[in-house]
């Protein structure tokens, strides 16, 4: 039995659902809410139970028989303010969990974030080095939680404190793919414009600010989310392998060849307008991500990564063009 934290949100109810199918029990802790959208994600999944996050500590003081847990909750809006809400979500619960276990001594996978790396000016390189992981300047709230989280996860292993048997955190770059739609402006833009892409319509991508960019330009590692489960699901069988790991493609991509990707899967010329980036996230703008992902690769992980049209037209064509968006 797997517990996944975030079990219904994006790349979590990706993982549950791949879970599922290996013949996994599989228990969840989300909240599905009122929208009408996220439960839908997993609608077809043979749950074993869905715990609300407010109940996960009388759940796990039940001593329920997992093998392993995967921790894809958070607060992950780049544009979150609660500061407060963020250490209780982000923090404190990966805390808890990273201790449960060590107690229990069972596997433990976590959400990390390209976020970690701000603008990018000391590169993408997956260090495992306290000294240099402490160098890092996210641009938001939600990249230094993920960042915090991290560094305690290495002082661990520098105080030589007790972990758990095995674990990995996963520093997700740009993910894109099918159940992301309940996300609303944190979605990738393929989800959020498939219906524009589907018809031929108009789409708005952001002018660049920055003189080193075109508009439409700006480059980030867009990586599709079978590959991020794809990663996950390996992690979780080795038993002598742990770290922190960049999961992307490896490959920069501009905004414009993502949107293009999607016209072309609907069978349409791109139709882009650039607008305006909003006064208010032009000094906190990722112009440039690119996961380096040797560390991955020297560690025995050797899948090949999903290509930005091979995976945008699986999108729009498996599943955001069907009569069962969410898949």
């Amino acid at each position: 039995m797997y517990l996944i934290t975030g079990g219904a949100g994006f790349i979590g109810s990706n993982i549950a659902k791949a879970l599922c199918e290996l013949g996994h029990d599989v228990v969840i802790v989300d909240t599905l809410g009122t929208d009408n959208i996220k439960w839908k994600n997993v609608a077809r999944l043979p749950l074993d139970r869905i715990v609300h996050p407010n109940d996960i500590s009388n759940f796990l003081e039940s001593r329920p028989n997992l093998t392993g847990i995967v921790h894809m909750g958070a607060i992950s809006a780049t544009t979150a303010v609660d500061g407060d809400e963020i250490v209780r979500n982000n923090f404190d619960l990966s805390r808890s969990l990273w201790e449960y276990c060590t107690k229990e001594q069972i596997p433990f996978i976590y959400a990390s974030s390209a976020a970690t790396y701000g603008d990018g000016n000391l590169g993408f390189d997956d260090t495992n080095d306290l000294k240099l992981m402490q160098t890092l300047r996210p641009l938001n709230l939600y990249g230094w939680s993920k960042q915090w989280f991290d560094i305690w996860v290495l002082r661990q292993l520098e105080k030589k404190s007790s972990t758990p048997p095995q674990w990995a955190g996963l520093k997700f770059f740009n993910v894109y793919g099918p159940r992301e739609l309940h996300k609303g402006d944190m979605m990738s833009i393929v989800s959020k414009n498939y219906g524009l892409c589907s018809v031929g319509k108009e789409v708005k991508l952001f002018k660049s600010h920055h003189p080193d960019y075109t508009d439409g330009g700006q480059l980030r590692d867009f990586v599709y989310v079978k590959d991020c489960v794809d990663v996950a699901l390996w992690m979780l069988k080795q038993k002598n392998t742990s770290g922190i790991y960049n999961v992307g493609s490896g490959k920069a991509r501009s905004f414009k060849d993502l949107i293009g990707a999607a016209f072309n899967a609907a069978d349409h010329e791109p139709n882009i307008k650039y607008i305006d980036m909003p006064e208010h996230l032009r000094g906190r703008y990722q112009y440039f991500t690119e996961a380096n992902l040797d560390n991955l690769r020297a560690v025995g992980f050797n899948n090949p990564m999903t290509g930005l049209e091979e995976g945008v037209k699986d999108l729009m064509q498996s599943y955001l063009m069907t009569d069962y968006p969410q898949g």
